[in-house]
């Protein structure tokens, strides 16, 4: 039936965890006490991208872009717009310029983003395996199916020049071409969605919003290569995911898109969910294949490599979500589109989760090649509280950090390496001046020792040793010996670790040295943090001159260690002081000195 009008709901994870089930809730009861329900269909739909703003709600046909909506604005939204005909401006998104920006390809958030990978997010319903097939879903296995041979396929890939987007960018096509070409009674297709990186969710988000796309182009790939079965390893920690797709995997089945001759044909394939427990290192195809065999997640040495022996020791092609999701764009348009598409090395699009000191965060999808400056500025819309820029963080804790020098370097795999810094998975985190740049190194090397499995000396000591070094060197203890050495331990790590986590841990380290030896420098000569954020580097005193005796000061310390009469100038007991920086934060006569 058609509905008059259309209200779609952010249902991702980051939505629905800010009341937007209560929303939903309230959308549904005001739909009904004001008449409406009959004539407008109400949507859950997977993530819009524009977190920052969320929960969202756009409404149909008239491409009405809400954003903060909370769950008391319902009311108003029926009234008002459903009933009358009266977008609510207020709850329309404003960019500070002269006129509100009313619709999604209005606002900057989206005017360069190109939406492959998410280009059912925030448009279907997830939980509709009718929607899904209404935008041509399960269109391209049909044609897989009926329309192509193996070679067929595999020669689409190659001239698509689709790269893994899980963080080596390894040739997709190639991969298929191993596993097809190695004659076995059994074969896999292996889904990983073990995304792990601090600040990432790229992955999730597509599974939250799009799954029917991840179960057909692991069909595809199980028709090219040979394989009737497929795993999803997935987190345990992505509840909505983990439902949508198994629903998603009990639609198909139903229509008979999964399992035994699949469309009539002499197709069969299914898959099944595996969840992992949160380890790291099971990112890591080696390790989380053994997982799936139901062993302790550690990788093994290569080669073999899993697309000739694999799971089980059968051949398994392995690729991360948003590999596949690319896969029945691909099939359907042709490989000569998407190679339109991105740089001459690196084709397509990378969508990324930007976070960090951001005005904009959220997810993006851009086109390869697209600069750091235009993801920051552009589209992230610059830093936050107009502070200056200082690095970003790429691929996680296996990437490097990238300085201002470098904003204008279109983002690619081979660029990304020639600055010390990998594409990873899509984590983009970005940092501002009080950020400080050693205790980021820190940081990332506490999280990569934490998650190493042990089993390769490299990882397991070079990692805790470079952690141990760092930590010194937070706390005024640092030499200038240490700086060699740490490039001495990452260089080693780099050459003689097991698995692409140890291979990769140090380059946190090893890009702050080369970008950033001043603050390294202050750290040790000077026994200085210039971002005040080591604690054992700072000290903090009251400017007497300045100092008006407000008081607010000494009501903020928890410790009590500011004394002073009202009126009269305030004295910071050093003794007492456990340096916390409320004092800082909250003097508005810039008579806190923080040294």
């Amino acid at each position: 039936m058609a509905y008059k009008n259309y209200i779609l709901v952010c249902g991702g994870t980051a939505c629905e965890s800010n009341a937007g089930i209560e929303l939903f809730e309230n959308l549904t009861q005001e739909l009904e006490a004001q008449g409406v329900a009959g004539e407008t269909q109400l949507v859950r739909t997977g993530c819009f991208g524009f977190c920052e703003k969320g929960p969202i709600v756009k409404i149909l046909p008239d491409e009405t872009f809400y954003v903060s909506v909370r769950p008391s604005d319902a009311k108003e939204i029926v009234a008002e717009h459903i009933v009358k005909g009266r977008p609510v401006s207020r709850l329309q998104y404003d960019s500070g310029k002269s006129k509100k920006q009313v619709r999604l390809e209005d606002i900057d958030f989206y005017q360069k983003q190109v939406r492959i990978v998410l280009r059912n997010c925030g448009v279907i319903d997830p939980d509709s395996i009718d929607e899904y097939i209404a935008r041509d879903g399960y269109a391209a296995l049909e044609k897989v199916i009926f329309e192509m041979s193996a070679d067929d396929v595999i020669g689409e890939l190659e001239t698509s020049g689709l790269r893994g987007r899980g963080g080596a960018g390894f040739p997709t096509w190639r991969k298929w071409m191993f596993s097809k070409g190695v004659k076995s009674d059994q074969k896999y297709i292996v889904c990983n969605a073990d995304e792990g990186d601090p600040g990432a969710y790229m992955d999730r988000s597509t599974l939250e919003g799009d799954p029917h796309s991840i179960l057909e182009a692991m069909m595809i790939a199980g028709r090219t290569v040979g394989a009737n079965r497929g795993y999803i390893y997935i987190r345990a920690e992505y509840p909505l995911a983990i439902r949508r797709l198994e629903n998603a995997i009990t639609q198909a089945h139903e229509l008979g898109l999964l399992g035994d001759n699949i469309l009539g044909s002499d197709f069969s394939f299914d898959i099944e969910m595996r969840f992992g427990a949160g380890a790291f290192v099971c990112g890591e195809e080696t390790a989380l294949l053994t997982s799936i065999e139901g062993n302790r997640g550690m990788p093994v040495p290569r080669p073999p490599f899993p697309a000739v022996k694999g799971l089980w020791g059968k051949p398994t092609v392995i690729n991360n979500v948003e590999t596949l999701a690319n896969i029945p764009m691909i099939i359907l348009k042709g490989g000569a589109w998407f190679s339109k598409i991105g740089t001459a090395t690196s084709k397509g699009t990378k969508v990324f989760a930007l976070t960090g000191k951001i005005n904009n965060s959220g997810l993006v999808e851009v086109p390869m090649g697209t600069t750091l400056r235009e993801i920051i500025f552009d589209i992230g819309g610059g830093i936050r509280g107009g502070k200056a820029f200082k690095a970003a963080q790429t691929g996680g804790p296996s990437g490097g950090v990238i300085p201002p020098q470098y904003l204008d370097t279109p983002i690619d795999y081979e660029n990304l390496a020639a600055i010390g810094s990998i594409m990873g998975s899509g984590g983009l985190i970005v940092m501002d001046e009080d950020d400080c740049i050693v205790d980021v190194a820190k940081f990332y090397l506490d999280f990569t020792v934490d998650e190493s499995c042990g089993k390769c000396a490299p990882c397991r000591i070079g990692g805790r040793t470079l952690y141990n070094i760092l930590a010194r060197i937070t706390k005024g203890q640092g030499k200038q010996s240490d700086l060699q050495q740490m490039k001495d331990i990452g260089h080693a790590m780099q050459r003689a670790s097991l698995c692409g986590l140890g291979q990769t841990a140090s380059n946190p380290v090893m890009s702050t040295l080369r970008f950033f030896a001043n603050e390294y420098a202050a750290h040790i000569d000077e026994h200085r943090c210039p971002a005040g954020k080591c604690r054992d580097l700072i000290n903090y005193a009251i400017d007497v001159s300045k100092c008006v005796g407000c008081t607010a000061c000494a009501r903020v310390c928890p410790v009590n260690a500011i004394t002073g009469e009202r009126k009269q100038p305030h004295v910071i007991h050093a003794d007492k002081c456990i340096k916390c920086g409320q004092c800082f934060e909250v003097c508005k006569f810039d008579a806190v000195k923080r040294g």
